[in-house]
């Protein structure tokens, strides 16, 4: 018997306190832990997260039993982010809506490579978030390709699987990784373009 899984928004909602108080401070643990981990990276400690929070350790606790859980939140919502920013994007050029989302993707990978490190095919938050991102990826790249905008013998996870890898790699600057991702795109196009 297959277990049902939970989608993205399934997964966020079912974690987000339902009383106005503790939503507070559960989203300002996110806010705070989302900022934290940017700066100081994924050993940051717990009580620098509730203390940039306004909160005490004990409530962080209480709605992060674990580090892990906190980051997998952090990185849920940073997905979620990611995949409204997708929806709501216009498609009257296909290319432009492909090759902003990958670039907006890559961004989100670039920042948040340090949740990734938590986030195993083990875990709860990994199938909803990789649902969620293709999701979006695979209908842009489909209108892409139907618009011959890019090559036809490539598949939404082929370009999603080569981005992964780029994004992977450890760059120099932002201005490097930039390049980098400018190759793919140009890789990606069609030819006739």
């Amino acid at each position: 018997m297959e277990v049902s899984r939970l989608t993205l928004a399934e997964l966020l909602a079912e974690r987000r306190p339902h009383r106005a108080d503790a939503r507070r401070n559960f989203d300002a643990l996110v806010a705070a832990a989302t900022e934290a981990y940017t700066e100081l990276g994924a050993d940051v400690a717990m009580e620098e997260i509730a203390r940039r929070a306004g909160v005490g350790i004990a409530t962080l606790y209480r709605n992060f039993p674990t580090r892990t859980d906190l980051m997998e939140y952090v990185y849920l919502t940073s997905v979620d982010e990611l995949v409204r920013y997708g929806r709501q994007l216009d498609r009257a050029d296909p290319w432009a809506a492909l090759s902003g989302w990958l670039s907006r993707f890559v961004t989100h990978l670039a920042t948040k490579h340090v949740l990734t490190t938590v986030l195993t095919r083990e875990s709860a938050a990994y199938l909803p978030s990789r649902e969620a991102i293709y999701g979006v990826a695979d209908p842009l790249f489909e209108l892409a390709r139907r618009a011959g905008a890019v090559r036809a013998d490539l598949t939404a996870d082929d370009v999603m699987r080569l981005v992964f890898a780029v994004t992977a790699g450890i760059y120099v600057d932002d201005a490097q990784r930039e390049r980098a991702i400018g190759i793919v795109l140009d890789g990606i196009r069609s030819p006739a373009r």
